[in-house]
């Protein structure tokens, strides 16, 4: 039996941004991808995602103060 951690209610929500989001986003926020946070490709919510090197992972967290925060993080091979 395999369990998907991303349904575990620790586990927030994540999701990966097509280009033309990406784009947006980096647009929006003035910045080059090596500016955003990065997550590992080895990460398991990366690897269920099946996202790759150089993605963009939106992450939405549930906060007590602002119902929901929203972070951005940039895949890649290693820190």
């Amino acid at each position: 039996m395999k369990f998907d951690i991303r349904e575990h209610n620790l586990v927030p929500k994540h999701i990966v941004l097509n280009e033309q989001e990406k784009e947006e986003l980096l647009k929006k926020y003035g910045i080059s991808i090596r500016q955003l946070p990065r997550i590992l490709v080895t990460d398991p919510v990366v690897k269920l995602l099946n996202a790759k090197v150089g993605d963009v992972i939106k992450i939405i967290r549930k906060s007590e103060t602002a119902g929901e925060t929203v972070y951005y993080r940039v895949v890649v091979k290693s820190v």
